[in-house]
């Protein structure tokens, strides 16, 4: 007698979409490029930004220079130093981001090497991430000040030297 053909086991399908965002984020952003590109316009945007605060300095700077007085030229001096330490800052944070990662995995590893239980290296974790980020927020902090106070004083003798050439000049502006 011959026996009965048997259907395949059908197992049954899920409702599947054909790409999930979350998936597809992941893969992008797993990319390196995808970061250079973000990194790059970034800073394409803080860099117009910061230049169109700068053109609307020099312009109100301008309207408002008189030949007997310099505190127009401080202010827009220390305007443009608050903006370029500000610039600086960022700049300099985009970098010790990731020193500061590699910094605290690093120290977490050889705490793992010497021998750490498991409960110890959690609460020093939490203690190098703290301490580690407060040392970074110092120094950049410290150092925006110090790109802020050297922008500033340059601006202002650059600033003053420009205004005395302009009276020299007759009004004459030569750029």
């Amino acid at each position: 007698m011959a026996q009965p053909k048997q259907q395949p086991l059908q197992i049954p399908q899920q409702n599947q979409s054909p790409i999930i965002p979350s998936n597809f984020l992941i893969k992008i952003m797993s990319k390196r490029r995808t970061w250079v590109i973000l990194f790059i316009s970034v800073y394409t945007l803080l860099l117009s930004i910061s230049w169109n605060f700068l053109n609307s300095v020099l312009s109100w700077y301008e309207s408002t220079v008189s030949e007997n007085s310099g505190w127009p030229a401080l202010y827009a001096s220390v305007l443009l130093g608050l903006a370029f330490g500000v610039l600086s800052m960022v700049a300099a944070l985009a970098v010790a981001v990731p020193a500061t990662l590699v910094t605290w995995i690093t120290i977490l590893v050889l705490l793992t090497f010497a021998g750490k239980p498991r409960r110890d290296l959690v609460s020093e974790g939490k203690k190098l991430t703290v301490d580690i980020t407060r040392f970074v927020v110092k120094v950049l902090i410290k150092e925006g000040n110090v790109v802020a106070a050297l922008c500033a004083i340059i601006g202002y003798f650059v600033l003053v030297r420009r205004n005395k050439q302009d009276g020299n000049n007759g009004g004459a502006v030569d750029y």
